[in-house]
């Protein structure tokens, strides 16, 4: 039987123009480079400036431009339920190059290393030859962007699923969702997009041409006795399984020999391709004065012939239907182009407004270097700059900043914090620097337990638990106290 019912929901909808503005947030320097010159190339009102033209467009077009951004920043906090295509708003498209970008002085800043192809853009190359539907290719993008240095998903997929739903408006099923990864899984390099070192060597072992055998039993191992394993029980394993000394030799060494880490492999990791940083800082006096390393972005304004031509086609009678087509096609343009140029500058103002609070908070680490951090959260720039923690998230993700104390991620300024007898607050970074360097200088034959860390740390200030130790030695990838023995 049908029945009818109405239910009372809240929903968040964003206009095109916030869409296009947090996803050109997301982009660095290199990445926005190659996003302007595809919007060049798509919007006939958009035109480069070129260096010799820059002064007489700002002489002659100042007024006009600044009309525009203003009536642009009028409309763009509030949202809109108009229709749009969502190829004039969100084109955007990766880029990994071989450019310097050159600071105002013209002083070139030398990437740290040479460009090479990417292991997102390898993964990238493999999804396009599913021929998935657009949904399911965005969600493909999207898993691979998560990826961490070793390979690992560590974003949950419902959490991925739940932000393409709210900013690119794509519903997929979880079901479909655990299948496209399962896919993505069995690319090359097998085992990449596993969510834990268990499944990322199931994968390969399920997908390898070893012996039928050995195999069976490494995946037994695996599946119901991996923490044995990880903890180098073999001799429980044994028992267990009912091995003999030969066979728990060959199953275990033919674990061993896949790969932990399958984001290394022979393609180079994100952390080995060109880095050119997003800011540069230097300390003049006492103070640090911020750059946008943008010189090589392109500068963009409208298109003086185009804007004749809509305003030519708009005060002539619009006779015939190709008119009336070419005048909507010449306004639709001409609003896409104001919305980028004023999305361009508010993203402008934004990195710089982050990037100053991160500054003044973060200032002792940037006048006397690493052990000076503080501990920082999203929250903190949050609140300071009177903006959402996921703007703040979205600008550090990906953005680096050159400063007198080396390159760093902007994530790297963020972190939670202990407090140490004197009631100072230190960064977990610091911790895990101190933790590594008294675990450097143990006993090889009489390594340090995780209560002995934590009693050698609350001996010198710093308020910690054991679990909180554990936590931090396996985040820094050292062995419990057995397995250091010797090493």
């Amino acid at each position: 039987m049908l029945t009818l019912s109405q239910k009372l929901s809240q929903q968040q909808r964003l206009s095109p123009q916030q869409i296009q503005y947090q996803k050109l947030l997301q982009l660095n320097t290199m990445a926005l480079e190659q996003r302007i010159k595809t919007e060049l190339e798509l919007n006939p009102i958009l035109e480069e400036v070129l260096d010799g033209e820059m002064e007489l467009v700002q002489d002659t077009d100042e007024k006009e431009k600044s009309e525009s951004a203003d009536e642009a920043e009028e409309e763009f906090e509030s949202n809109s339920d108009e229709e749009f295509e969502l190829e004039d708003f969100m084109n955007d498209i990766d880029f990994e190059g071989d450019r310097s970008n050159r600071s105002k002085d013209d002083e070139v800043y030398q990437p740290l290393a040479p460009a090479r192809e990417t292991i997102s853009e390898h993964l990238l190359e493999q999804l396009r030859m599913l021929n998935l539907d657009d949904d399911l290719f965005i969600l493909g993008e999207e898993i691979i962007g998560n990826l961490d240095s070793d390979g690992y998903l560590k974003t949950g997929l419902e959490d991925i699923l739940k932000e393409l739903e709210m900013f690119e408006h794509v519903t997929i099923t979880s079901e479909a969702a655990e299948e496209l990864l399962k896919k993505i899984q069995i690319f090359d390099p097998v085992g990449i997009a596993s969510r834990n070192l268990q499944e990322c060597l199931l994968v390969q072992l399920r997908n390898s041409s070893h012996d039928p055998y050995y195999k069976f039993l490494a995946e037994e191992m695996l599946e119901k006795h991996f923490h044995d394993f990880t903890q180098r029980r073999f001799d429980a394993i044994k028992q267990k399984m009912n091995l003999t000394d030969d066979s728990l030799k060959i199953t275990t060494d033919l674990i061993q020999s896949l790969n932990p880490k399958p984001g290394e492999g022979n393609i180079e990791s994100v952390e080995m391709n060109q880095i050119t940083p997003d800011f540069l800082i230097e300390k003049v006096d006492d103070d640090f004065i911020i750059t946008l390393n943008d010189r090589s972005v392109p500068s963009v304004t409208l298109s003086k012939t185009y804007l004749e031509l809509i305003d030519s086609n708009k005060k002539t009678k619009k006779s015939s239907e190709r008119d009336k087509n070419t005048y909507k096609f010449l306004r639709e343009k001409f609003e896409s182009a104001k919305w980028f140029i004023a999305c361009i500058q508010q993203r402008r103002e934004t990195l710089m407004k982050i990037m100053q609070a991160i500054v003044e908070k973060q200032y002792e680490f940037f006048d006397k270097g690493p052990k000076f951090l503080k501990p920082m959260i999203y929250k903190d720039i949050a609140e300071d700059i009177n903006m959402d923690i996921s703007t703040i998230s979205r600008v550090v993700n990906g953005k680096y900043v050159q400063s007198p104390v080396g390159i760093h991620e902007l994530k790297y300024f963020f972190s939670e914090g202990l407090s140490t007898d004197s009631g100072e607050e230190v960064s977990n970074k610091h911790i895990k620097e101190r933790l590594k360097e008294i675990i450097d200088s143990e006993e090889k034959n009489s390594p340090y337990s995780d209560d002995r860390l934590a009693e050698i740390l609350n001996d010198e200030g710093i308020h910690i638990a054991r679990r909180t130790v554990a936590k931090y030695r396996e985040q820094l990838r050292l062995p419990i106290a057995r397995l250091r023995r010797g090493l």
